[in-house]
């Protein structure tokens, strides 16, 4: 059954190599190339959201992995999307400098 008191936020709405029709939801110059779904959970934990996390396949691409955060529903979906992806590439950012 469907629970109403969380938001669901899929690795593809923040992947650049999506068009908006294969399922991105934010713009490209806020999407990261290839996310995981640890980059997802550290940018949600870092944002102060409790998060918890499932692999699974979206449903426009049954064919490939994929996964899903879920967190409390605090804010409208839209704005917790752009908070977090923003976060999402300083999560990337930081990544790569311990690299």
């Amino acid at each position: 059954m469907k629970d109403y008191e969380r938001i669901i936020l899929w690795l593809d709405y923040f992947n650049s190599k999506f068009s908006r029709n294969c399922g991105r939801r934010v713009p490209l110059n806020l999407a990261v190339s290839s996310p995981t779904l640890e980059e997802l959970v550290e940018a949600a934990r870092r944002l102060g959201y409790q998060v918890e996390a499932v692999k699974a396949r979206y449903p426009k691409r049954n064919w490939e992995e994929s996964g899903y955060i879920s967190i409390p529903k605090t804010k409208n979906k839209t704005a917790v999307i752009k908070e977090i992806s923003k976060m999402l590439s300083v999560v990337r950012g930081m990544k790569r400098q311990k690299d």
